[in-house]
C-alpha cells in the first residue's frame, strides 16, 4: 500500500505504508510535510519507518523531525507499538506524556487509537 490521504473522523490524515522507506533524516521528515501539502492536515507515521535515532533524544533527531512537524503545521502521529523504547528511558517517556497532551504531535498504538483522538480534534 503507499502512502495515501484518508478521511478519518473527519480529518484529511496521510496514513503512511509501513513498508514504506524508512525516515532517517530531516530531508526524509521534509517529504513527508511535502506529501502532506497534497490535503492532509495529519501524518499517521509507522513507528518501524523512523529510524532507531529518533527513540534515543541524545541524538536530537526526534527534537528535529518534530520541530519540522511543527514549523509546517501539520500534526505528526507516531503509530505503532514503542514499548521497547520507552522501557530503556525516562526521557523518552517524558517526551510522549507531553507530546501525547499537545496539538502537535502524538504517539498512539494503532489507527485506531488515532482515530479515537481525532474524534476531538481540531484543526
Amino acid at each position: 500500500m503507499p502512502d495515501v490521504i484518508q478521511e478519518r473522523a473527519g480529518v484529511a490524515v496521510l496514513v503512511c505504508d509501513p513498508a514504506g522507506p524508512p525516515v532517517v533524516t530531516e530531508q526524509d521528515a521534509l517529504d513527508l510535510i511535502g506529501a502532506a501539502f497534497l490535503g492532509a492536515a495529519v501524518v499517521a507515521l509507522p513507528a518501524s519507518r523512523l529510524d532507531v535515532s529518533f527513540f534515543s533524544l541524545g541524538t536530537r533527531f526526534a527534537g528535529e523531525v518534530m520541530q519540522k512537524f511543527v514549523n509546517y503545521r501539520i500534526r505528526l502521529v507516531v503509530v505503532g507499538d514503542i514499548s521497547r523504547h520507552l522501557a530503556a528511558s525516562s526521557a523518552l517517556r517524558a517526551l510522549v506524556d507531553e507530546s501525547n497532551r499537545s496539538d502537535h504531535v502524538w504517539f498512539v498504538p494503532d489507527l485506531d487509537a488515532l482515530d479515537a483522538r481525532l474524534v476531538t480534534y481540531r484543526t
